[in-house]
């Protein structure tokens, strides 16, 4: 479950979703299972994860590298994919509950969203 830090509610809608749904029809649905399965490794052993640092730079022979060609071979494109594959998987999942917001290091602006998982559930 995703809760707003900003708003103060729960997220139950992805945003984006009409982009989602046009890449989602050209990724397998054995290759989406990897990477969430992957991504399930990674939330499960932190409790903070921000979404640009997840997946590194180079997709090439990893898990993500179906998301780059489901996005037509666009950088760009992949990047914001992989944010929706993981709102949408933070936003599903039942066994937590995670805030998100974007936040800065070193006062220079993350790129990505930043999540993480909440102890006091509101």
């Amino acid at each position: 479950m995703l809760y707003s830090v900003e708003t103060g509610k729960y997220v139950k809608k992805l945003p984006h979703k009409r982009d989602f749904d046009r890449w989602m029809k050209n990724i397998s649905a054995p290759d989406y299972q990897k990477i969430i399965d992957t991504l399930d490794e990674k939330i499960d052993a932190a409790d903070i994860n921000t979404s640009s640092w997840m997946p590194g730079n180079d997709w090439t022979g990893t898990v993500y590298e179906p998301l780059y060609h489901a996005c037509g071979n666009n950088k760009e494109a992949s990047g914001l994919f992989f944010g929706l594959v993981l709102f949408n998987h933070l936003m599903e999942r039942k066994d937590a509950v995670w805030g998100f917001g974007r936040y800065e290091k070193d006062g220079i602006p993350i790129k990505g969203m930043t999540y993480f998982r909440l102890k006091n559930i509101p």
